[in-house]
């Protein structure tokens, strides 16, 4: 698909490596897989740490001339994984976030756009679920932020959302407030 479209395709899916399962983040543009992230924070309060092996790596790809970093679900939680330490452009965050803490979500991910000065897009799933005699509710509450914060889309249903980055305004951002300049660690 993103051979014919021209666009970028990415999201997780489980991934066995020898006798390892990783949820693994792939990004694929134009035909051609990119690069990929193994989820590095597992969420024990769901026990993902029995099926799931834990990535240890950050990774950056490029696609159409811009730095993405993934992270998968939980990572967002974790500044340190979404840590501008490579000045990357746009912070893609794919999850399964439920209704019952979607406003830690939408705050985190104005969050990591503001002290990154990135994009950050964050796409979560929608619907429900029933699993072990519990029913999930999954609200959407897609997003994308600008590098200053704004929010630039949101969504609660199943859909699909256009924007279009700027890298002007990523350059702009940090020069105007040079906060990435000022870490030391």
């Amino acid at each position: 698909m993103s051979k014919e479209s021209k666009y970028a395709i990415c999201g997780s899916l489980l991934v066995k490596v020898d006798t390892q399962v990783y949820n693994r983040f792939v990004m694929v543009s134009s035909g051609e897989v990119v690069g990929h992230y193994d989820k590095t924070h597992l969420f024990k309060m769901s026990r993902e740490e029995k099926n799931i092996a834990a990535g240890n790596v950050k990774a950056d790809m490029v696609v159409q001339g811009f730095k993405i970093r993934p992270i998968i679900c939980y990572d967002l939680r974790f500044p340190y994984t979404a840590f501008n330490d490579t000045e990357y452009d746009v912070l893609i965050n794919v999850v399964s976030w439920p209704s019952a803490r979607i406003s830690h979500w939408d705050a985190l991910l104005k969050a990591r756009s503001i002290e990154n000065q990135a994009y950050v897009i964050g796409c979560n799933r929608v619907g429900e679920q029933q699993q072990g005699g519990a029913s999930y509710y999954y609200p959407g509450h897609s997003s994308a932020y600008a590098p200053d914060g704004k929010q630039l889309a949101h969504s609660i249903k199943e859909e699909v959302i256009s924007i279009e980055l700027d890298k002007n305004l990523i350059e702009n951002t940090r020069e105007k407030l040079p906060f990435l300049k000022d870490r030391r660690m």
